[in-house]
């Protein structure tokens, strides 16, 4: 290794491991005290203002009770409620002289912390001056549609409540790199959108903080750290974690990075995502700028609601990705179920083997031979890969790479075709592989500067100094394969070895697979349950206790604030039992019967009547066929369109809303015609999908969720599902349903 990429690792090293939670310092607005949990006497103490100390006395080495003139007396109690390892807001307190001070209490295995943040001149002083930022951000997200929109809305959303300059939602990757995904500024600090940041940026222990402490604050780059003060007794006891602590200091590493980054303040929310640090919402500003604690309690409470909308869309996402990989799995295995050779049997269908993994090629090697379908490799090289795997990866039961050169040398050849390589063994007697290849893709990638910092021999290695976007070519790398694809890939071993090459209990493996998924959705919906209904409970409740305790210094205006937070989160409730519904509806079974459509369409307008009463409507209804159809599911849908129907032609003083069935040879063709507020023919393709609504909640209310449980109602009846409509000229929605009874999935 050359002598200044060694002095470089050794200096990364050496960041990496350094004391951040122990710096013996805080930042100068406010005071800290580090308290003998079991005597309650002060040990330490940082205070940034001298004439308190003169006015109130040096606390060290005294009583907690009997310091700063006693002002902390009444809060003896309290202190000691603190549980290991958390933190309290235990309220204001005025310290004469000082004005008006944040009292905060932390609890380590080593002591307890009490932090006195000093006021902010001009800023919120409560919560519920934060209330229609709050109540913005939420009515926002509904409309998020993908976790892009959700971190550019937190974006703007969390600097219009904060005024900093420039504020940055930033992603982790896989090795703890960031991209900056989401970005909002008024033009003072240069934009980073789309920029990487390398992961020795923020290294492990700045990224444990991150997930310990959910908001950090850096009032001023510039500040004069106000170093703890020890009791004699105490001077060689270890360091004080200051983990807590929100007046904590920071590196000086640290401080410079943000003068070369130009920015005077920043100020961190952590996003979490099932306990691990998803990525950062960070705010910057040229100069410095304090936020008061209500202030960053109202952005950490907006952190723990994008966190929650994070998690859901990715779950939801990577369900949906996993049930469709599942339903081209079930389409091979029956393949390979109804022929004597497996490998003949996906040769049958490569277009479904390579979707299976997104490949852009696949290879089968078994027992000498070697079938390739789509973009590979030659026989030959497929053949080393498969030699290759058996030496040094036969352990592995899935192996997956998108750098092949990097791990093979002879991989660098194979480039153009095989870049990305997913393998899995099929068997343990031979070298017998099936593979997905993925081919090179040349890209640019921006990082914010220069990622490999450097550093001279024997020098202490210090932040970058440029942030200027510094563009690398990636070469010899495919996609990256994801979770997904290796739990497609590892599942279609399982068939291979367990049904195929062994032919056992063939039909019995396959009902397997279809009881995973079941268990998949099962666990899906628990895990929604879990994760979201108790936190908007938990809206509820504790806004109906703030509306509760506040009592009379609430206005209208803020009771109105905490009744739409209620509603808000009631509204969220009711799009989570919405999308249960959605993911129950794949897998119940159909339980056909002869159904009166015509019936059945005037019995869903009788529940309906309550909707429209006082309303004119003009219902036209023509004869409809009847029907084989599960009667539960098909209520459903006209339940769906009828009402979406009369929502939409709300506007109209003449409201038509027009019923009816075309038979042909093959199908019933219903519909259901409005003459309400349409929509734009250009977005039709959204209109069936999860969570796409082409109208504001504001004038029409829903969850987006209706028309996709519409067409995978449809779809379990083997029909198809489209709309035609224009702007303010109405709508037309089909369905239909085919004359034979076979079930689809």
């Amino acid at each position: 290794m050359p002598l200044a990429d060694s002095a470089r690792d050794a200096a990364l090293d050496l960041c990496a491991r350094e004391p951040i939670h122990t710096p013996g310092a805080i930042q100068p607005h406010g005071v800290l005290l580090v308290v003998d949990p079991q005597t309650l006497q002060v040990r330490e103490r940082a205070v940034s203002d001298t004439a308190l100390l003169e006015r109130s006395g040096d606390p060290l080495g005294q009583a907690l009770a009997d310091v700063l003139g006693g002002a902390l007396a009444g809060f003896i109690e309290r202190v000691g409620q603190v549980a290991m390892d958390s933190s309290a807001h235990l309220g204001a307190i005025e310290l004469p002289g000082s004005g008006l001070h944040q009292l905060l209490a932390h609890r380590s295995a080593q002591a307890l912390l009490l932090e006195l943040e000093s006021p902010v001149a001009g800023q919120p002083t409560s919560l519920e001056a934060l209330y229609p930022a709050i109540r913005a951000l939420m009515a926002a997200i509904e409309t998020a549609a993908t976790v892009e929109c959700l971190c550019q809305i937190a974006a703007e959303h969390m600097r219009a409540m904060t005024g900093f300059d420039r504020t940055l939602v930033y992603q982790f990757d896989s090795g703890w790199n960031g991209i900056v995904v989401a970005e909002d500024g008024n033009g003072v600090l240069p934009s980073y959108l789309d920029l990487r940041f390398p992961e020795s940026d923020i290294p492990a222990q700045a990224r444990e903080l991150y997930r310990r402490n959910r908001v950090r604050l850096i009032a001023d780059a510039n500040y004069a750290a106000v170093p703890l003060v020890r009791t004699p007794e105490h001077a060689d006891a270890p360091p004080t974690d200051l983990s807590l602590s929100v007046l904590r200091s920071v590196s000086p590493v640290h401080l410079q990075y943000m003068r070369n980054m130009g920015t005077g303040s920043s100020m961190s929310v952590s996003l979490m995502h099932e306990g691990q640090l998803w990525g950062l919402v960070s705010c910057h500003s040229a100069e410095a700028r304090r936020l008061p604690y209500p202030v960053r309690t109202a952005c950490e409470f907006m952190g723990q609601i994008v966190s929650l909308q994070i998690a859901l869309k990715q779950r939801a996402h990577a369900v949906e990705e996993r049930i469709q990989r599942r339903s081209v799995l079930v389409k091979l295995l029956g393949r390979m179920a109804g022929d004597e050779e497996f490998m003949a049997a996906l040769r049958q269908d490569p277009v479904s083997l390579m979707s299976l993994t997104n490949a852009a090629g696949a290879a089968i090697v078994h027992k000498g031979d070697c079938v390739r379908v789509g973009q590979c490799p030659e026989r030959g090289a497929v053949l080393d890969i498969a030699h290759w795997l058996a030496e040094g990866h036969a352990a592995d039961e899935v192996y997956a790479t998108d750098h092949l050169a990097r791990e093979w040398a002879p991989g660098a050849a194979l480039s153009a075709v095989a870049s990305g390589v997913l393998a899995v063994s099929i068997s343990q007697l031979h070298d017998s592989f099936l593979m997905w290849f993925r081919p090179e893709v040349v890209r640019t990638v921006r990082w914010g500067g220069d990622p490999r910092k450097s550093a001279a021999p024997g020098t202490v290695l210090s932040p970058r100094s440029s942030f200027e976007a510094w563009k690398e070519t990636v070469q010899q790398r495919s996609l990256p394969w994801t979770d997904a694809d290796r739990d497609a890939a590892h599942e279609m071993r399982t068939a291979i070895v367990d049904i195929v090459l062994r032919k056992a209990e063939e039909m019995a493996e396959l009902n397997e697979q279809l009881v995973r998924s079941n268990k998949e959705l099962e666990a899906f919906s628990y895990s929604v349950s879990h994760d979201l209904r108790a936190p908007f409970r938990h809206i509820v409740g504790y806004s109906e206790l703030l509306g509760s305790s506040a009592g009379d210094r609430l206005d209208d205006t803020e009771r109105r604030f905490l009744d739409t937070i209620v509603e808000s989160a009631k509204s969220a409730g009711t799009l989570v039992d919405d999308l249960l519904s959605f993911s129950q509806m794949g897998r119940s079974t159909l339980g056909r019967m002869r159904l009166d459509m015509t019936a059945l369409v005037a019995d869903v307008r009788r529940t309906l009547a309550f909707d429209y009463a006082g309303r004119e409507i003009d219902w036209k209804v023509g004869e409809l066929p009847a029907v084989e159809a599960d009667p539960t599911m098909m209520r459903l849908v006209w339940q769906n369109l009828l009402s979406n129907a009369v929502k939409f032609t709300r506007e109209r003083e003449h409201a038509v809303i027009e019923v009816g069935c075309e038979r042909t040879a093959e199908e019933d063709i219903f519909f259901v015609r409005d003459n309400g507020c349409g929509f734009d023919m250009r977005y039709v393709d959204k209109l069936f999908g999860v969570f796409q609504r082409l109208h504001h909640i504001e004038e029409f209310e829903g969850t987006g969720i209706g028309l996709a449980n519409v067409r995978r109602i449809v779809g379990r009846h083997g029909g198809r599902t489209w709309a035609e409509g224009a702007l303010d000229k109405g709508a037309t929605l089909y369905f239909t349903l085919p004359h034979h009874n076979g079930e689809h999935s």
